[in-house]
């Protein structure tokens, strides 16, 4: 649903770089718009740094500025990017779905990107654009076409 942060490099002029930065404690997350907070955890898993408290991350950006080597790390773990590592297991799943809304932006050309790349590669999946932008209509798709694959398309063992 909506996957994002694949197909590019760390936008530099984002306020939320700073906001994030300026951060003291983990309290204070709780502050962050949602796109800050989903910068945060990016970075979580993207860059983790076990000696960097409060959040033992490294972020992307400084005080302005990329920071080429934790860009590296980010560019490193982008869908698009490991496709071609991955793609014989990915070759191997029972089934495969993509979908964004087509008011989601960079996400709506990214989910094309990623679509198109699985196909190239031969990799069965079923991609959908549809009216919507990244929240406006989470529970309907969750009750609409979520579930509804996952019930189809996950294995059992009859319990």
């Amino acid at each position: 649903m909506s996957p994002c942060c694949m197909g590019g490099r760390p936008q530099v002029d984002r306020p939320a770089w700073a906001q994030i930065a300026a951060l003291s404690s983990v309290d204070e997350v709780a502050g962050l718009d949602f796109g800050a907070s989903a910068m945060l955890a990016s970075a979580a898993a993207w860059s983790p740094n076990p000696e960097n408290p409060p959040f033992y991350v490294d972020l992307p950006v400084r005080d302005g500025e990329l920071q080429a080597d934790v860009a590296a790390r980010w560019a490193a773990s982008d869908p698009i990017a490991m496709l071609d590592q991955y793609v014989a297991n990915l070759g191997r799943l029972s089934a495969l779905a993509v979908d964004s809304g087509d008011r989601d932006g960079n996400i709506t050309r990214t989910s094309g990107v990623l679509s198109g790349r699985l196909a190239a590669f031969g990799v069965d999946h079923d991609f959908e654009i549809y009216d919507g932008d990244h929240v406006n209509r989470i529970a309907e798709r969750l009750g609409t076409h979520v579930l509804p694959f996952f019930t189809t398309h996950l294995a059992s063992d009859g319990r």
